[in-house]
This record gives C-alpha cells, structure tokens and sequence, in this order.
C-alpha cells in the first residue's frame, strides 16, 4: 500500500504530529478540520459560516489528494452547541444534500480555541490509481 500524506502547512501539524489527510490507495481520510484560515478563526459565534469554512477546507483538501465531495462516505460534526444543529445541518446539506453521506455531529465541551463552534472530520473513497 501506497501512503500519501497531505499538509495544509499548518505549524501544529509538526508539533503534534499529524497530516491535514492521508491517503491509501482509495481511501482519503482528512482529519479534524476547524473553520481557521490564515491563522484565523473565521465566522466567530456564526455556526452557518464556520461549518461552510471547514468544508471549503475539506473540499479543497480531498480535491489535492485526488478526490471529489463526490467521493465522500462519512462526515462527522464536533459541534459546542448541539442547540444550533440546523446552521451547522444547513451548511453541510449545501455541500452533500445529493452524494448524502453517513454522518454524525456529536456536541462537545470545547474545542481547542474557544472561539471554534466546530471542526469537522471526513472519509472519502476515490478510483483507485492504476
């Protein structure tokens, strides 16, 4: 089996000793992705906006590991606030309402900055390589 590590070039990624994703032959795992860009938190106390960041994340990175949203069998939603379901649903719903994959959102205490409503993890499974 061939291993392919994708980085985002997030510094926490060499200090804690992870990859944005990992791909194995057909299957691209991407890990916990919060709704940071630029060092930033984005959409500070909007669910709607932040769970949108995570998966242009997402999007972006299955799309480097040479996948699609299409390929997409499983998302899971860590959510602070269980109460704001529907901003968090109607976010994922735009990007998934067709391709439908399993899900969870599972609320949480607290994410790693307070400001994080959200981080999201996915599983997608591509056309192998020949």
């Amino acid at each position: 089996m061939k291993r392919i590590n994708i980085s985002s070039g997030a510094k926490w990624e060499e200090i804690v000793g992870y990859s944005r994703a990992v791909r194995i032959d057909n299957i691209i795992e991407v890990s916990g992705t919060a709704p940071v860009t630029d060092g930033k938190v984005v959409g500070i106390g909007d669910a709607y906006a932040q769970t949108n960041t995570c998966l242009q994340i997402i999007e972006r990175t299955i799309t480097k590991a040479g996948g699609s949203l299409q390929d997409v069998v499983r998302t899971r939603m860590f959510v602070t606030d269980i109460s704001r379901w529907e901003e968090y649903g109607r976010a994922h719903g735009e990007y998934f309402k067709d391709i439908k994959p399993v899900t969870s959102m599972i609320e949480i205490k607290s994410l790693i900055d307070p400001d994080m409503l959200i981080e999201i993890e996915a599983t997608a499974v591509v056309e192998p390589k020949n």
